[in-house]
């Protein structure tokens, strides 16, 4: 058996679903990028518009992308690994070393919910939400950059807050009874705002953790908290 008639055994749903995997993987279509619409891809596929659905709803289905109504198919956040990592609020962190605990709040306002955060939030598109961004110093020394949205159903008084007092973390656990998390983990060079807030270069390497939180089978945050690698490290267990 030749190439070509393996090949032809393929069904062509496989063969959309391996075009769609490969840009994920080779990092040309990145988490949040919206890829080409059933149409588009029906056109420069050159395939029936069945065969493409069928392609995108599997892929959904098994992660790769995720779907927004009435804003079209994104690529979805890497599913999170077997490692359970313990995150602690960073100021119970910054002071069991017995260093002191400071912070400056950046933004604390209400938004619309862009495609990519009604996706990861399982929101309607252009939802309410709450996006707060905090910088988290120990001895006056950024440690970590906090990039959070949150539903306002799940804590409605978010915006009322005095986060100087209390950090989101200690907040969210006491008004909202989060039973559940994932995370991915990944090393980053910042974007040059990134790195002015942190006060490091734009070389530094950072650890970037993203992290969705539920309550009761409802999504109540998602942050991404970035590290400067050489002032912070993550530690976690492994269940096997």
């Amino acid at each position: 058996m030749d190439a070509g008639s393996f090949d032809k055994k393929i069904p062509l749903y496989q063969k959309v679903k391996d075009h769609i995997i490969s840009h994920i993987q080779s990092g040309q279509w990145k988490p949040g990028f919206q890829i080409p619409s059933e149409n588009e891809l029906t056109q420069s596929q050159n395939m029936s518009r069945m065969t493409i659905h069928r392609a995108l709803r599997e892929l959904t289905a098994d992660g790769w992308l995720m779907r927004v109504q009435g804003a079209g198919t994104f690529v979805a956040e890497p599913r999170p690994q077997s490692a359970v990592l313990a995150i602690k609020s960073i100021a119970e962190e910054v002071r069991s070393r017995n260093g002191q605990y400071g912070n400056e709040v950046m933004l604390l306002e209400q938004e619309q919910a862009s495609a990519y955060i009604a996706g990861v939030m399982e929101l309607e598109l252009n939802a309410p939400v709450y996006h707060s961004i905090i910088i988290h110093k120990e001895n006056g020394t950024p440690i970590q950059l906090e990039d959070r949205f949150i539903n306002p159903a799940s804590a409605p008084d978010y915006l009322d807050q005095d986060f100087r007092d209390i950090t989101p973390y200690d907040y969210l656990v006491q008004v909202a009874s989060l039973d559940n998390a994932e995370h991915t983990i990944f090393a980053i060079a910042p974007e040059e705002k990134q790195a002015e807030l942190l006060q490091i270069s734009t070389s530094t390497p950072c650890l970037l953790l993203k992290r969705r939180t539920w309550s009761e089978g409802q999504t109540v945050t998602y942050a991404k908290l970035i590290h400067p690698g050489d002032r912070y490290s993550l530690g976690g267990t492994f269940q096997g």
